[in-house]
């Protein structure tokens, strides 16, 4: 019984040890799987599928929002604030000017197509830098044509270095000029009982000037329109040679525009044509079928051939930010945006985080000299001098450091290029601003005469009573015009150090003074009117390193859980801000006060002095 017992249940013992085995290998094989999926979608969100190129095809740049020297940090919700028209896109100009540049030599690419419907602008510094690769482009021989709807300022002067413009026949040029204008509060905080105390070296320091006035001062005035009118004759000079026309021609156009609009009898493309400013007047249905005939017809889209910049990049070279590069290297730390301490995210300059960078390139024994590329209107004194310390010891370990600077370095921005062996800016850079200023509003009166509030109490030591809440004491206010003036002095002494002047000297082109970039260079303040190439030139040839070396962009790691969320929320993002279109003047004119609201917002220097010049670098 025993026996046949045993046998009975063998095959039962081998069919379920059978499962066990095949259920393993079920789950083994199912979990590689999984793993093959989650790879393969990794490797798509990271390198994103490679566009398919007609032989005969059109480059398609078209630039969304501003123009940037670096993007700012691209977390989810920056990207879904993009989406919601809360935060105005970024294009970088990097991005834009390697994609036509390698357009160049790509047969497969017959045309450059500057669509420029969406762009929202930028300054001159880095409209000139596309502009450079555009002339580029050319000696290839192949045409470029620009088009939009309707040209600003800043999309027309890109245009104009097109073979030809194109506009929709009831699209309009629009030349604004420069101009400079804020709002002032001194009025509105009067009536509301504030005390705004400001402590400022420098009657050309205008960042403060809204609340001690309700217009612009005298000294202001004459500043600003100086280096507005040297941009504004850069803009005509560029523009009306390219056109065909000379720059009072053009500069006609924009101070006589309602007698143009006369003249044209309300047609605003009309008046453009009449003034020579584009070639052709076009539908989009004819735009389209020009292209067509250009490049040939795409028979999915039925529109013509073309790739856009931004798809074409995933063509070219990986390493364009010389991440992997080999060899000697010139090392490019950008600093953009506003100067705050401590650590700050990509597109704000972090005392602590840019200094790490700048010694991260000083440590790394490839890289033999650095370019600081400066595209910032200032902000903290002290994170300013973290930077510029950085630089210093940089030089001291035996590495050249340069600084380049871009549309904007004023004020702090000015700062951290003092310890550089040498200085290089555009023409149109706008700089100088060296000056210091501190704010402390305090709002006790209208606590007291509005809702019956007041605050007492006791401390062991004066400054213990410092509160927004309270009066400030005059000696207080008399410690805090101290420390400006000690530190607008220790500025003086930073710049005559680094260009070889006096203070005295410094100090009467000082005072808070912004200039543009070839003032600032007649004066002294610059070494070299070049770009940012010209920069890296320069280190390379300091550095000694001949004609063989590479170009490497120092960048903080990003997080893989922060590339994973950005890359995978991309596409989304990007479809729903789709159409979107530039922004309308009330639009603007809201960002405009919410930028500045966040720009005081966001000034945590850990004594409160600011070498800030209020000049936004987009």
């Amino acid at each position: 019984m025993g026996h046949d017992h045993e046998h009975s249940h063998h095959p039962t013992g081998m069919l379920a040890a059978m499962w066990q085995g095949i259920d393993a290998t079920r789950r083994f094989v199912v979990n590689l799987l999984f793993i093959a999926i989650l790879v393969a979608l990794l490797v798509l969100a990271f390198r994103g599928d490679e566009p398919e190129i007609a032989d005969t095809t059109a480059l398609v740049v078209a630039p969304q929002g501003q123009l940037v020297e670096q993007l700012a940090a691209r977390t989810v919700e920056r990207m879904i604030d993009e989406a919601r028209g809360t935060a105005a896109p970024e294009t970088l100009v990097k991005d834009v000017v390697d994609a036509i540049r390698a357009a160049r030599d790509d047969d497969r690419v017959k045309v450059l197509v500057l669509d420029l419907g969406a762009f929202d602008g930028a300054r001159l510094t880095k409209l000139q830098d596309v502009r450079d690769a555009v002339r580029d482009f050319k000696t290839s021989g192949k045409q470029v044509v620009a088009t939009a709807d309707a040209y600003a300022q800043d999309a027309y002067y890109l245009a104009a270095f097109a073979d030809e413009v194109w506009v929709n026949e009831m699209g309009m040029v629009l030349l604004e000029g420069y101009g400079r204008y804020r709002m002032y509060y001194k009025e509105g905080i009067d009536k509301l009982g504030l005390d705004v105390h400001v402590f400022r070296v420098g009657e050309y320091k205008s960042y403060v000037e809204p609340y001690l006035r309700d217009d612009m001062s005298p000294e202001a005035r004459e500043a600003d329109a100086e280096w507005l009118g040297d941009l504004w004759r850069i803009f005509l000079e560029e523009v009306a040679a390219e056109r065909g026309m000379t720059p009072e021609r053009l500069d006609e156009y924009a101070q006589r525009f309602p007698d143009v609009m006369a003249a044209a009898a309300g047609d605003t493309a009309k008046a453009a044509l009449d003034f020579g400013l584009v070639d052709q007047a076009l539908t989009r249905v004819e735009s389209r079928e020009r292209l067509v005939a250009m490049v040939g017809e795409d028979e999915d889209s039925h529109s013509y051939n073309q790739v856009a910049f931004a798809d074409y990049l995933k063509t070219i070279d990986d390493d364009r930010f010389g991440r992997d590069a080999k060899g000697d290297k010139v090392g490019v730390v950008v600093a953009r945006g506003s100067i705050l301490d401590g650590s700050q995210p990509a597109g704000a300059i972090g005392g602590d985080s840019t200094a790490k960078l700048i010694r991260q390139a000083r440590d790394d024994d490839a890289i033999k000299a650095i370019v600081l590329r400066v595209d910032s209107g200032g902000g903290s004194a002290f994170a300013s001098e973290v930077i510029r310390r950085e630089c210093e010891a940089t030089r001291a370990a035996g590495k050249p450091v340069v600084a380049s600077m871009g549309s904007v370095a004023a004020s702090g921005g000015y700062w951290i290029s003092t310890s550089a062996d040498q200085i290089w800016a555009h023409p149109g850079t706008v700089t100088g601003s060296i000056g210091i200023l501190a704010i402390f509003p305090t709002y006790q009166r209208p606590l007291a005469e509005h809702l019956g509030i007041h605050v007492d109490g006791i401390a062991t030591a004066p400054l213990a009573g410092v509160r927004p809440d309270r009066a400030l004491p005059p000696e207080i206010g008399g410690v805090i015009q101290s420390a400006i003036d000690h530190g607008y002095r220790e500025f003086l002494e930073r710049v005559a150090a680094s260009r070889g002047m006096t203070t005295e000297e410094v100090d009467r082109i000082a005072r808070g003074r912004v200039w543009s970039g070839q003032d600032a260079h007649s004066l002294g303040l610059v070494d070299h009117l070049g770009t940012l190439g010209d920069a890296i030139a320069a280190a390379a040839e300091l550095a000694e390193l001949g004609e063989d070396y590479a170009v490497s962009y120092v960048e903080p790691e990003e997080k893989l859980k922060d590339r994973i969320l950005r890359r995978l929320t991309a596409e989304a993002v990007a479809a729903a801000a789709a159409g979107s279109g530039p922004p309308s003047p009330l639009e603007r004119a809201l960002r405009a006060i919410e930028r500045e609201a966040a720009e005081i917002g966001e000034l945590n220097d850990p004594g409160h002095v600011y070498a800030w010049s209020g000049i936004a670098t987009d």
